[in-house]
């Protein structure tokens, strides 16, 4: 009897702690693949409805496609939700007729079909076709009066053009027989278009336009005023959105500060009758505006990027000083551009955190936001990886800020293996958010056990026009040795494995990757580079972005810096690299063509690199769109860096399986 209750008594005192010490699981791969977001957020002009989609990623068996958006109302009082259009559809670039009686969206229905304007009444009912252009809409707005909608749209090919392509003879005229994109305005009734469409420009390419509150002028990064066109500002350099002030007086714009910053950063506003743009930036701003809007015909609103951390501030168009009125550092959340109520007392956004990848969220101005929607309720169930702003000084003495994602159950005491992921551009930064994606998959390498860190090096926008224009002429300069500089960081602050450590990134941070692995060789194990730059020259010639690249970052003429050229290009250092090398791309990449991969592949290869692997994604851009290429680029990262960084196998040995479609999700033959 005694023995009986002994075994029982031990039975339960092992069983408890065993039961209490379960741990929730860590986010896979699979819950990544399978991630829905809300993408944007549109509030009614009364601000008691918003109007949003929810961004749906197929499934692995799903014809491919990018992912699916839905659309759905909630109230902002209530939190009652209606599904509008649910399902395998696409909807875009939602707005509210101006008296909130319904809602206009982008869509293509049918097999072969391209993007149009459509309408559905708020009250329910079927979605109305309302444009039919044989190119297909990009872009549209209501006007303040509700009675038209302008919408963008290219010019079609002549008869003759398709008659020579269906005859064999339809050729590329390089960058000469480019088809202009127009505006164009139709007359709307309550239910559905009335009469044709009316086409107000002809002969110039109209990139973005908006309605005054009038409904009579509309600006297109000019100005027109019924059908003629009249300058309004000579801005030097890239142009971010414009709005006309309530009462139709000025324009508000973002802008960057002259034509070498290569991004967005001031907020100017000007007279609609001409004169000088007065700049309502504060002096030496530490940031970057992002966007600009209206509170009243006097006040200006515009968001930033401030660091790790976004702004929404106000200022009188007189000047003076901001007031600051919403932070993500105190709010919890980085928030995209919020839509606001007609009254600008009430907005709407979407948003995330380091927990979740993107909520939507309503914002009473001068309270805190009150999140809406809980898209992936069981992410509360996984285990995420502590994240927080990492602060270190580079070689030169300059501050240089990053974030800082930690293991799953770190522990002070151990090191970890790192991977280190750049961004691209070079004109962006991290915001202290959601980090995780199918390339940058960092939430699920913190479940496996890795360190994860992303550096705002120099040339990242939120830090001020100075702090972003130090790679401007300098390619690869002090804005990598940034990087090299926070790996170092870690590895002596005893977070980081010195002999563990990998990096990866996609276009500029794919460049930086190329670097890492042949010039900064000795300092990593192994790269992950996604359409990214290896020989500077070359590009100059093979990308779309010729102007850009000349303007906002060489600065000279290649017959001026062939040797700067050359002796930044990661292609001149290949034959050094003892750095395990994965090379991903899209096979139509306008941008960084796929020679840049197949250049340092084969340079690789010819100097007998062991440890080297090129796959290009047919049919994909400047970044996997669809399902398939996001699917395999997310496993076989993680199968590279498992490899050679985590289990730190030789460089002169078997690679990484080049078959892994047993991880897709699809039902295969033997």
């Amino acid at each position: 009897m005694n023995t009986r209750r002994l075994q029982a008594g031990l039975f339960l005192a092992v069983f408890i702690p065993l039961f209490v010490l379960q741990t929730a699981e860590v986010l896979s791969p699979k819950d990544l693949l399978m991630m829905k977001r809300v993408s944007s957020a549109v509030i009614s002009p009364k601000g008691d409805w918003i109007a949003y989609t929810v961004s749906v990623p197929r499934e692995a068996t799903d014809r491919a496609g990018s992912a699916y958006n839905e659309l759905y109302l909630i109230s902002a009082r209530t939190k009652e939700v209606r599904p509008f259009i649910t399902g395998k559809e696409n909807v875009s670039s939602v707005a509210w007729r101006p008296d909130g009686s319904d809602l206009a969206f982008l869509t293509a229905r049918g097999e072969n079909a391209l993007p149009q304007v459509w309408m559905i009444p708020v009250e329910g009912g079927e979605a109305v076709q309302v444009t039919r252009s044989e190119t297909g809409v990009s872009s549209f707005a209501w006007d303040a009066a509700g009675d038209k909608i302008a919408y963008l749209s290219t010019s079609a090919r002549t008869a003759r053009e398709k008659k020579l392509e269906s005859s064999g003879y339809g050729f590329v005229y390089f960058e000469e027989d480019l088809k202009h994109r127009n505006l164009f305005t139709i007359d709307m009734g309550k239910a559905s278009a009335i009469g044709g469409p009316q086409q107000l420009t002809r002969d110039i390419t109209v990139w973005s336009f908006v309605f005054a509150a009038d409904g009579k002028s509309i600006a297109l990064a000019a100005y027109l005023e019924t059908k003629s066109l009249k300058q309004l500002t000579s801005n030097p350099g890239k142009l971010g959105n414009y709005l006309f002030s309530p009462d139709g007086k000025n324009l508000a714009y973002a802008s960057a500060l002259e034509q070498k910053d290569h991004a967005v950063s001031q907020a100017f506003v000007i007279s609609v009758n001409g004169g000088e743009a007065k700049n309502l930036t504060p002096a030496k701003f530490r940031g970057h505006v992002r966007w600009v809007d209206w509170k009243d015909a006097n006040t200006l609103l515009y968001g930033a990027a401030e660091g790790s951390a976004n702004t929404i501030s106000s200022v009188s168009i007189a000047g003076g000083g901001r007031k600051i009125l919403l932070t993500s550092e105190n709010s919890g959340v980085v928030f995209d551009h919020p839509t606001f109520s007609r009254d600008v007392k009430v907005a709407a956004f979407s948003a995330n955190t380091d927990g979740y990848p993107g909520d939507l969220f309503v914002w009473n101005i001068g309270s805190e936001p009150v999140r809406l929607t809980t898209t992936n309720p069981w992410l509360n169930d996984r285990q995420m990886g502590k994240q927080e702003v990492v602060k270190y000084k580079s070689r030169d003495g300059v501050e240089i800020e990053g974030l800082l994602l930690y293991p799953v159950n770190y522990q002070k005491s151990m090191t970890y293996p790192l991977v280190t992921i750049v961004h691209g551009g070079p004109e962006a930064n991290y915001a202290n958010g959601w980090m995780t994606s199918y390339g940058e998959p960092g939430q699920i390498l913190a479940g496996k056990g890795y360190a994860v860190f992303y550096p705002n090096y120099r040339s990242s926008t939120g830090y001020g026009v100075e702090f972003a224009a130090v790679g401007y002429m300098d390619p690869a300069g002090k804005e990598f040795d940034d990087i090299a500089d926070g790996i170092e960081h870690l590895v002596k602050q005893g977070i980081a494995d010195k002999n563990r450590v990998g990096l990866g990134g996609g276009s500029y941070g794919g460049y930086a990757s190329a670097w890492f692995a042949t010039y900064y060789t000795k300092m990593v194990k192994a790269v992950c580079m996604f359409v990214g730059i290896s020989d500077l020259i070359s590009r100059r010639g093979s990308t779309d972005i010729a102007y850009e690249e000349l303007y906002v970052h060489s600065g000279k003429p290649l017959e001026q810096m062939w040797d700067l050229a050359l002796k930044r290009s990661p292609l001149y250092y290949a034959h050094q690299s003892k750095t395990a090398t994965l090379i991903m791309g899209g096979g139509a990449d306008p941008r960084v063509h796929p020679t840049q991969s197949i250049e340092l592949y084969r340079q690789m290869k010819m100097t007998n690199h062991p440890a080297v692997r090129l796959v290009q994604y047919p049919g994909e851009g400047h970044g996997n769109a669809r399902q398939p290429g996001r699917i395999d680029v997310l496993y076989r990262i993680l199968d590279w860096y498992d490899w050679y960084v985590k289990d730190a196998k030789p460089l002169k040995g078997p690679m990484p399986p080049l078959d892994i479609s047993e991880k897709y999700g699809l039902s295969l033959p033997d």
